[in-house]
């Protein structure tokens, strides 16, 4: 499963599933390694929070001049942004171990078709079908103007 060196094609350190002939939409095989995506991807996740914890602890100085802390404000401002969209990202992926668990992964949530196991490794949080997604950000496109 997990790689030394990631590869182009690897997501998160894991190679792409291969997909058996026959074989049954998210089977026991499937469910599992988009539990070990997920968990991997969440990780990443957890140890960019440690290491900005880290950063602004050791990066914090009370510059003089006016200009260097307004860029390290602007900095700390910009990393905090980030891990804020992280965090909501790892709500995702919790939630979707919780789908994983309740066996109902892999599955629209407005029309109820498979998904597809090319787009869950595309997107492994993804809840909608791309014709429902699609239908989604055109409903979306025209309520926004």
């Amino acid at each position: 499963m997990p790689k030394t060196a990631a590869s182009a094609d690897s997501l998160h350190g894991f190679e792409p599933y291969h997909e058996v002939k026959g074989e049954e939409y998210m089977n026991e095989k499937q469910q599992a390694h988009f539990r070990n995506l997920l968990l991997a991807w969440k990780a990443e996740l957890m140890a960019e929070v440690d290491r900005t914890v880290s950063h602004m602890k050791d990066e914090a100085a009370n510059f003089p001049d006016p200009a260097d802390r307004a860029s390290q404000e602007e900095e700390f401002s910009l990393e905090l942004r980030t891990r804020d969209r992280e965090r909501k990202l790892i709500k995702k992926i919790d939630a979707t171990l919780e789908l994983i668990d309740q066996e109902d992964y892999g599955y629209c949530e407005a029309c109820g078709v498979e998904i597809g196991i090319r787009r869950l490794e595309a997107r492994p949080t993804a809840t909608l079908c791309v014709d429902c997604k699609t239908l989604a950000e055109i409903k979306e496109r025209q309520i926004s103007g």
